[in-house]
């Protein structure tokens, strides 16, 4: 993927995925910017040689500022109140950062030029229950505010390219897991399997594990980005789903992460406890990432166990060792293995 340099700025950049997108474009020889208010993000996960913005999106004055001063040709937004279950109880401060600071940075985005936006987005959370692989047509369903809000920036963006000249991009994720991600939030369920394995607990199975979902690693996700950002369209606006179509249950990805941890660690761990099926959970959830094949060559490349091995070696060397350690660059184009 060789594109001729660009000013790119990620918001949200200082956190899981943002981080990895930051790295390769820095990597690629673009000129990246950040905005991240560290409320969940590292100022640690960005390499040297990036223009670094501590700024809530809720502050539209600042967040003007920052564009005016960086002159982006390109955003891709990440940054966002991911919790589910905040949203539930507080829904009105989940707008304010998922609906009103993503219409501050559109509209800021159009007073200075910016020819293109990549929104990142949630499959799960837009389309509900997915008996088959969801194409994107698939009639939208969110029950959640933070998933409503989601689907709304998705309408936003649509608006903003046919009313202001805008190229948008909307990449809907699937499960997306690997170095980095946050253990501790409500969600990220293979961190969160990896950090309890590593201290002597057992994973806890709700309804048996028999929820599917769509695993699709972290390092695929950059390179979907990458595309998003720098790859000529064939119309100014387009959603794009970015999975893998394949179903895993959560006990299938449990024993298999167990098997790839005693691999690297040279140790077994506990077996898997049980627990109830959660409220609201989704029993199966995955994409049909034809389209995003179709219009900007991608596929993802990282079967799970090869990324479920990259990220058990990232969480084992940061619980082995007293100081955070590097995390590693995502591959973007490894061997494929079937996961």
């Amino acid at each position: 993927m060789d594109f001729p340099p660009r000013r790119i700025l990620v918001t949200g950049g200082a956190g899981f995925i943002g981080s990895h997108i930051v790295d390769h474009l820095v990597r690629s020889g673009h000129h990246v910017g950040v905005i991240d208010d560290l409320s969940s993000g590292l100022e640690e996960n960005l390499p040297k040689g990036v223009e670094f913005f501590e700024v809530d999106l809720k502050h539209r004055e600042k967040v003007g500022d920052v564009l005016a001063d960086f002159r982006p040709d390109a955003i891709c937004h990440h940054a966002a109140q991911v919790s589910v279950s905040r949203s539930v109880r507080n829904p009105a401060v989940d707008a304010e950062t998922n609906v009103l600071g993503w219409l501050h940075l559109l509209e800021e985005a159009c007073s200075v030029g910016v020819k293109r936006v990549v929104l990142a987005a949630s499959g799960g959370t837009v389309y509900g229950e997915t008996p088959v692989p969801a194409t994107e047509d698939w009639p939208p369903s969110p029950i959640s505010p933070y998933g409503i809000a989601k689907r709304a920036g998705e309408r936003y963006l649509e608006f903003f390219t046919r009313e202001r000249g805008l190229e948008g991009v909307v990449l809907r994720y699937g499960n997306v897991y690997g170095p980095r991600q946050n253990p501790h939030g409500e969600a990220g369920v293979v961190a969160i399997f990896c950090q309890k394995l590593l201290l002597g607990e057992a994973a806890r199975l709700n309804d048996d594990g028999r929820c599917e979902r769509d695993f699709i690693y972290v390092g695929d996700v950059v390179r979907a980005n990458l595309l998003a950002l720098l790859a000529p369209l064939a119309q100014p606006y387009l959603t794009l789903n970015v999975g893998t179509g394949l179903a895993t249950s959560i006990r299938q990805l449990e024993a298999e992460l167990r098997h790839v941890l005693s691999q690297v660690a040279g140790r077994s761990f506990p077996s898997p406890i049980k627990g109830p099926r959660r409220d609201g959970d989704l029993l199966r959830a995955v994409l049909n990432p034809g389209l995003a094949r179709d219009e900007l060559g991608w596929v993802a490349q990282i079967g799970l166990r090869q990324g479920l091995m990259e990220t058990a070696q990232w969480f084992y060397q940061r619980a082995v060792h007293s100081e955070p350690q590097a995390s590693p660059q995502p591959p973007l184009q490894p061997e494929t293995l079937v996961g």
